[in-house]
């Protein structure tokens, strides 16, 4: 579970409201409802951006504009600028599943930094970052929109946060030994009675094996009852049906 607030997704210079709808989509498919954009090229609102969004409009209701990358990300105390190419930087590079782990272990905020959909980040917004985070991507075609850089980086953080955490099940608890030794001893009555055990000298070895199957997985008392009612069902005679 995430240890940290979540981290904030910040649009650099985006250029279509379009794009910053699916991006705020994707945001919100993993849990992630905070979003800065950096000037962006058409200004805010933008009316395009609602229908992208698909129903994530509190995302979009609650995105804050600045005018540099330095004011979107004041307060943030881990930075990390989302690019595949190379830069002319001395600054460290992680996989996606390092930044999330860096994230989720700190209380601290953290911000990732997305360029415009045609340049990507520049040489100084990257140069604002404590890290460059980068996406395994084809070499020969490294070309992600949007919505998809920030599906990857939304979706990593996600599986160490709570929205990974299944939803809580009571277990049944395991069946007594007596009740399972009762569902083999049917079990192998039934199979003796239907001639199953042939050849004979290989009947203590094919009673060992349905034994441990029939053992290992751990039933509950319900799942015993239900597989000895199956098997009073076969060996009874058949109920009639009635006709539709």
């Amino acid at each position: 579970m995430a240890l940290s607030p979540p981290p904030i997704i910040v649009l650099v210079r985006p250029q279509l409201g379009q794009n910053i709808g699916k991006a705020a989509r994707a945001m919100l498919n993993f849990g992630l409802t905070e979003m800065r954009l950096v000037a962006p090229r058409d200004g805010w609102p933008n009316p395009d951006a609602g229908p992208s969004a698909s129903g994530a409009d509190i995302v979009l209701e609650q995105a804050q504009v600045f005018a540099t990358v330095q004011e979107a990300i004041a307060d943030c105390s881990l930075v990390y600028a989302s690019t595949v190419r190379r830069r002319d930087l001395v600054t460290p590079v992680c996989s996606p599943e390092a930044m999330a782990e860096a994230i989720t272990a700190s209380p601290e905020r953290a911000a990732i930094l997305f360029g415009p959909e045609r340049s990507g980040l520049e040489t100084e917004d990257v140069a604002l970052a404590g890290a460059i985070v980068t996406v395994p991507i084809n070499p020969s075609f490294g070309s992600l929109n949007l919505a998809q850089a920030v599906i990857l980086l939304a979706y990593e953080w996600s599986k160490r946060s709570e929205l990974a955490v299944p939803p809580a099940k009571e277990l049944e608890p395991p069946a007594p030994q007596g009740e399972l030794e009762g569902l083999v001893q049917q079990l192998e009555q039934a199979l003796d009675f239907k001639g199953y055990y042939h050849p004979p000298e290989r009947t203590d070895v094919t009673k060992n094996t349905l034994r441990t199957i029939f053992t290992k997985p751990g039933w509950s008392s319900r799942e015993v009852k239900a597989v000895r009612g199956v098997i009073r069902a076969l060996l009874g005679p058949a109920r009639n049906r009635s006709k539709p």
